[in-house]
């Protein structure tokens, strides 16, 4: 299941993209005469990230879209395959974003910057843009109620990303979810860099992700080891009296309007001095190329049969 969403830009990503859209579509038509067109035009700016010529989509990494999203990485389709031929990785680009009640795609996609030759990487995004910049000590409340700090998690790596329990798109919580089990999984088999780590699956919604709802989402994803269950990853939510300045050093867009939540996806290594190492901005991802800077930020060397298993 995993390696077949690495393989083109994914069908789920795309239509959610598509469900956002339309959703501020459709709210933004409340009270129009029925009949009326409900086509929408929203101008993008952004970098090609990724070109895919298969499924005639672009990867974008693109600033806010107003009246529309916020800026984040996202797939696209095109209206005119041959606008692929004309990009590159890296490129910087405007083009309107053209939303109907039955499909989006890209128009008057035009260049306004070729890239210098030096790509931009399809998977891991640096953020926040000062990589030197420590960490604020947020305060967060575990699986078990008790309250903890990024403070206490000196001396060691910590990987951490953002999630809600209700979230019902597969590429987005339940991918990060799964790819950090995948990630445990690898590092159990590594000791020596296991030590040297922990895993934190952070909710910003405090709201519904009370202590018992996380032990009981963590369930279907942590090996059960009883009292030592969550000694490695543990799952915790954002008190909302800390939630802008967490989501904010993080670069997390979340909005919630009549019960739906509308985030972006983010996560990072922390180094064990307590700074940002190293971000992921979206889900094109891998839990190898996770580990591999885990084990990079520790000065930790993988055996040779862990190194093999990473590259499959």
């Amino acid at each position: 299941m995993m390696a077949g969403r690495r393989n083109g830009i994914g069908k789920e990503r795309f239509l959610w993209v598509l469900a956002l859209i339309l959703s501020v579509s459709a709210a933004s038509c409340r009270g129009t005469r029925r009949g009326q067109s409900q086509v929408r035009r929203y101008h993008l700016k952004g970098a090609v990230v990724q070109v895919d010529k298969s499924q005639q989509h672009l990867l974008i990494n693109h600033e806010q879209i107003p009246g529309s999203m916020a800026a984040m990485t996202m797939p696209y389709p095109v209206a005119d395959p041959r606008t692929l031929e004309q990009l590159s990785p890296g490129d910087q680009i405007t083009a309107d974003v053209v939303v109907s009640p039955s499909e989006i795609h890209l128009e008057n996609v035009l260049v306004v910057k070729k890239s210098d030759g030096k790509t931009l990487p399809p998977r891991a995004l640096l953020k926040p843009s000062d990589q030197a910049a420590a960490v604020p000590d947020f305060t967060l409340v575990n699986q078990d109620g008790k309250r903890i700090r990024q403070e206490q998690y000196r001396g060691k790596a910590l990987l951490l990303t953002f999630i809600y329990t209700r979230c019902p798109l597969p590429d987005y919580c339940p991918l990060m979810t799964h790819n950090f089990a995948e990630i445990e999984k690898a590092l159990m088999e590594w000791p020596e860099l296991y030590t040297k780590t922990h895993l934190l699956s952070i909710s910003f919604d405090s709201q519904h992700d009370t202590p018992p709802v996380l032990r009981n989402y963590a369930r279907a994803f942590v090996t059960d080891r009883g009292p030592h269950t969550f000694e490695h990853w543990e799952f915790a939510t954002v008190p909302a009296a800390e939630k802008s300045t967490v989501t904010k050093f993080f670069d997390v867009f979340v909005t919630e309007e009549q019960g739906q939540i509308t985030h972006s996806l983010s996560t990072a290594i922390l180094s064990p001095e307590g700074r940002f190492y190293k971000g992921y901005n979206g889900n094109d991802w891998r839990p190898a190329d996770a580990v591999a800077d885990l084990s990079s930020c520790t000065a930790s060397e993988p055996s040779e049969a862990i190194s093999q298993s990473l590259q499959r």
